[in-house]
């Protein structure tokens, strides 16, 4: 069951003059597909506009931030930013899954918390915004929920490639990903994985995918890794 949007709204601290608009966004493609006698509209129109919003807004800001990188850094640091797994850890932290509408065969097969859907949502949110307070309100929401925090998101986005560079610099051991777990039928599965190294686990990590929950696993192991030296 969907929450009332408000509290969306209080969350974001951004209230909507077209409350139409926040609806739209929150509405995913399966949700019409089971209510077409509801007048309504899929989000799918919005995250196209919202997606290009954000990418200017992110170019923007590291253009200004970074004023010595090179545009091939620049692009990297961007894609690790506006990527699927970014936004989809932006959406978890405002819980946006819990705001869609969403069709039954979506919802039962975990959508609120996919993050194809939930990042698409997020584009979607930036696009309402963007159409209801102008360009302004959508930049200062951007840089509120999603440019926070850069240099960990371009670790989780990088975190393999980056584990496996600092391996290589410390160790002879052949650094492995090992499913421990797999659940949850096909169209909903369910993934536990352990970074191990040698014989040692040095990260666990879960998602909806293997090579998500590889990803998570990789990152926690970094963060190990700066914590404790243990690699």
């Amino acid at each position: 069951m969907w929450k009332d949007l408000s509290t969306l709204e209080k969350k974001i601290v951004y209230s909507f003059r077209d409350k139409e608009l926040l609806k739209r966004a929150m509405t995913h493609s399966s949700y019409l597909n089971e209510h077409k006698r509801e007048r309504l509209e899929c989000n799918e129109r919005l995250e196209f506009l919202g997606d290009a919003v954000l990418e200017l807004t992110v170019s923007e800001a590291l253009y200004k931030w970074y004023p010595k990188k090179p545009e091939g850094e620049l692009t990297r640091i961007r894609a690790s930013i506006v990527c699927e797994p970014t936004l989809a850890l932006c959406a978890k932290e405002l819980n946006l899954g819990e705001y869609l509408l969403l069709g039954n065969g979506e919802e039962n097969g975990g959508g609120r918390g996919r993050a194809s859907v939930t990042s698409d949502a997020m584009e979607a949110l930036i696009g309402a915004i963007y159409v209801d307070g102008g360009f302004a309100s959508a930049k200062e929401f951007i840089h509120k929920f999603i440019l926070t925090d850069i240099e960990h998101k371009q670790l989780f986005y990088d975190s393999k490639t980056i584990l496996q560079e600092i391996v290589q610099s410390k160790s002879k051991e052949n650094l492995v990903y090992r499913l421990v777990k797999e659940e949850g039928p096909d169209h909903n599965k369910h993934y536990e994985v352990n970074a191990v190294l040698g014989n040692r686990v040095i990260g666990s990590g879960s998602g909806k995918t293997k090579k998500a929950a590889e990803m998570e696993a990789a990152y926690h192991a970094i963060l190990m890794e700066r914590e404790k030296g243990c690699i």
